[in-house]
């Protein structure tokens, strides 16, 4: 008699479409409580969600194992922000099941893309900042380079913005109030954290002076765990997000004395901690805020490395063999004090040994060179917030000014500026100058931004320890920012190329092969046809303006600040809108001009901004002498989501910022990934991308940095240009004239004055070049074939700014970590169970 061996697939981690449709369902019952005469879209998302979380689960919990290996170094990536994007979509394509999970939710009747669109944005992130720390997790899982990524868990995000009259206006962004199926809390790692209070000195065991930190109030960080996987890989590392709990959230002896307000009001003011991202920190409560959420989530973070060291049984003097953590800006910049406390104070390390280690563990991204935005905090702040902290920033200081004045003697100047205490007016504690000092590695990220650090905000720090500095170029990720977001152009490449490019994005250069195809390029405009189509569905649904998806589709989609210089699109649009109105025949290239981002709240300029872009709409989009020759489209509450959607269907990228003031920019790389063409100024990493795809492929206007500079040192006065070029008084007097504010001469008349009495960014300085290369972009975009050709080769050159490029070079060059290749183990083999 034949035995018969029945395989029973696991319904958690099983694959086939029987196991699937299954656990979907078993999820709606059993996680929702839903069936489907009562489901909404959202509970289907929920147990789709889930099902795909299952599934997640054995890759993080055998990457997880990994960690707890001596040998194994990990990354611990500091973050305030960390810009996630939905993660369905994304699992869906890094665990290489979107057709079979595809074929599943169809057959129970039911839409993919309809529940991949459900998933809220998560709220964690809102910049550049934060969607690189996305990017460079993606990589890290991608790479298999064991790896934590560390922040808040943020219950609102910064705001969701809608656009009424013209105006930005913020309302809350609840996107956690459906729940997030992707974490998972742990509430037994816990941690606690100080503030507050005063310090006072005590002598140990030994007889060695010490400080003793009272603290006026504690409060608890609660992590919450996201699994981030890498692309067909089995490797799935950790996002770690705190949230602020009250160490005690309920008084009851106040609520039986009838104070009600009183008996939660530890629990409400310690949550407001992680409440929201990024604070208005005008007032000086705000202030206050902000340093609380920077020191809460670092605290919490370094707490947690140590715990995971001790409890291996290792000693702290190995402390940085087993984690490199990188700042990824000033806002972490109090680990360096707080690693020294914990070492020194509740570990007892000797201040030489501990600041030994520190050194060695950290490492310091700057994303910067705008003197105003490297984080200062006064020193009454400090004091009245973290007490201990400033303690060990003195000695710090003593101790590194010390060695300065003996390597510069005599140079006050030098010692000024080296400080990590300016002695201005007001006294502040310079959290850039405390990372230089407390980190072995500093980097910019991107080869102009690097060179400018030297040269200006860090150079006393460059010439102490040249040897620190390196520059790491931003990239992307193509899982997201192509395979996600541009599968019609995925396929075609893949036709053509292979996937291998997917994870190693250099091979995109095979295309090359292919530029003079005929055939090829047809195909190339009808993919970027049917994505244009797509957007202009959305536009017409979201806008209630049509658009022609034949037009050259003009895109700025960034936050809103006038370094970026959104201002002169609109200043050509009007421009253009002018030659119309001059000469109703006039025959140009038409163009749809689609801006996006939002203003910080109390930025008034930023939000001018914005109400101008949409009021130049209202009129443009409405003259029916412009007809479809010119529209204008403002898309509100810009997000991954958003951009999701933007960045395949563009043809022209808009990269207008003043040479010399963005430090890098990643939106140019996914615009050029996805196949527009750049018209931009040298700077940032336009500098590194126009070089790539060279410089015959990319529309370069304006003033070099070097001649920004002494145009401002010889005395800029935009009055001249305002005077000398027709054009430009044109536009200008237009505006003024309250052409776009229904006869409201006063509305843009702070806009106007800025531009014509201070114009700190050069607009008008520039103009005459942007408008002149402008013309030529209309007419190469007459030319289909052109175009095409360079479409395709801007594509094909953009290897280099992946974030898998960027992190291979954080590996080795700052961080000193190796790939750790995961085997994915059953945790019940044959059945057989073992939880001991």
């Amino acid at each position: 008699m034949t035995e018969v061996i029945i395989q029973v697939e696991d319904e958690r981690t099983g694959l086939s479409l029987v196991t699937l449709k299954k656990a979907i369902a078993d999820n709606l019952f059993y996680i929702q409580g839903k069936f489907p005469g009562i489901a909404t879209n959202n509970d289907y998302y929920m147990a789709l969600a889930y099902t795909i979380r299952d599934r997640l689960l054995q890759y993080w919990l055998n990457t997880t194992s990994i960690y707890l290996q001596p040998e194994v170094k990990i990354v611990s990536y500091l973050s305030a922000e960390f810009l996630m994007g939905p993660h369905l979509g994304n699992n869906l394509i890094n665990l290489d099941i979107e057709p079979i999970i595809r074929q599943a939710v169809t057959e129970l009747g039911l839409n993919l893309d309809e529940l991949i669109e459900q998933e809220s944005e998560p709220g964690f992130g809102n910049g550049g900042l934060g969607r690189l720390a996305a990017c460079y997790l993606d990589s890290l899982s991608n790479l298999e380079i064991p790896a934590i990524g560390y922040g808040i868990h943020y219950e609102f995000g910064i705001f969701q913005q809608i656009i009424h009259n013209g105006w930005q206006v913020e309302i809350t962004d609840k996107w956690l109030q459906y729940g997030n199926p992707w974490e998972l809390v742990r509430l037994d790692a816990a941690v606690f954290v100080k503030l507050g209070g005063y310090t006072e000195a005590y002598f140990d065991e030994n007889n060695q002076k010490r400080s003793r930190w009272i603290p006026s109030r504690v409060v608890k960080g609660i992590p919450y765990d996201t699994p981030i996987l890498g692309y067909k890989v089995n490797t799935a590392n950790l996002l770690r997000l705190w949230k602020a709990e009250a160490a005690e959230s309920f008084d009851f002896q106040a609520f039986n004395v009838g104070d009600y307000f009183g008996a939660v009001d530890d629990k409400i003011t310690s949550e407001n901690i992680s409440k929201v991202l990024y604070p208005n920190d005008e007032p000086s409560q705000g202030k206050k805020l902000r340093l609380t959420q920077q020191y809460f989530f670092v605290s919490c973070s370094l707490q947690d490395m140590i715990q995971r060291h001790l409890s291996q049984g290792q000693s702290l003097e190995t402390f940085d063999q087993k984690f490199a953590v990188q700042l990824n800006d000033t806002h972490p910049a109090i680990a360096v004090a707080e690693l020294m406390r914990l070492f020194v104070d509740e570990h007892h390390l000797n201040w030489d040994v501990a600041w030994n280690i520190t050194q060695k563990t950290f490492a310091y991204t700057n994303h910067t060179i705008l003197p105003e935005a490297l984080e200062k905090w006064s020193l009454e702040l400090f004091q009245d917030l973290l007490p201990r902290h400033l303690e060990i920033i003195y000695q710090l200081n003593q101790k590194f000014l010390n060695q300065v004045a003996i390597k510069y003697p005599g140079d006050r100047g030098k010692l000024a500026r080296l400080s990590l205490i300016e002695e201005s007016d007001d006294r502040y504690v310079r959290m850039a100058n405390l990372a230089c000092l407390g980190s072995h590695a500093i980097n910019g990220v991107a080869a102009l931004h690097s060179e400018l650090l030297k040269d200006t905000v860090l150079h006393d720090f460059y010439e102490l320890w040249p040897e620190k500095f390196s520059n790491k170029t931003n990239g992307v990720t193509p899982r997201r920012w192509m395979v996600l977001s541009n599968p019609r152009l995925t396929k075609l490449l893949e036709s053509k190329i292979g996937d291998n490019w997917i994870k190693h994005l250099d091979e995109l250069r095979k295309l090359e092969d292919f530029v003079e195809d005929s055939d090829f390029r047809t195909q190339w405009r009808q993919v970027k046809r049917e994505i244009k189509e797509d957007l202009a569905k959305y536009i017409q649904a979201k806008n209630h303006i049509v658009v022609n998806p034949d037009s050259l589709f003009d895109v700025q989609v960034k936050r809103i600040h006038e370094y970026k210089r959104q201002h002169l699109q609109v200043l050509h649009i009007i421009s253009l809108y002018n030659q119309i109105k001059h000469n109703p025949n006039l025959e140009i290239t038409p163009r749809t001009f689609i801006f996006g981002g939002k203003a910080a709240p109390s930025y008034y300029m930023a939000k001018l901004i914005i109400k101008l872009i949409n009021s130049v709409a209202d009129v443009v989009n409405n003259d029916p002498v412009v007809g479809d020759r010119l529209k204008v489209v403002f898309l509100a509450d810009y997000n991954v989501k958003l951009g999701q959607r933007v960045y395949p269907a563009a043809d022209l990228s808009e990269q207008t910022s003043t040479a010399g003031k963005e430090a890098s920019g990643t939106g140019n790389m996914k615009f050029a990934l996805n196949g527009a063409l750049t018209i931009g100024t040298l700077d940032g990493a336009n500098v590194e991308i126009r070089k790539e795809v060279g410089a015959e492929n990319f529309f370069l206007f304006g003033l070099t940095m070097d001649e920004v500079n002494a145009l401002i040192a010889k005395g800029y006065n935009p009055f001249d240009y305002y005077n000398n070029n027709p054009q430009l008084k044109e536009v200008i007097d237009l505006i003024s004239s309250g052409c776009f504010s229904q006869g409201d001469r006063e509305l843009f008349k702070p806009f106007v004055e800025s531009l014509l009495y201070h114009d700190p960014y050069l607009l008008f300085a520039d103009f005459a070049s942007y408008l002149d290369v402008q013309s030529q972009v209309s007419q190469t975009y007459q030319n289909q074939e052109l175009w095409t050709r360079m479409s395709i080769l801007n594509v094909a050159r953009m290897g280099k700014f992946s974030s898998d490029r960027a992190i291979r070079e954080y590996a080795q060059d700052i961080w000193n970590v190796q790939s750790v290749e995961i085997e994915l183990k059953d945790l019940c083999p044959d059945g057989q169970c073992s939880l001991v």
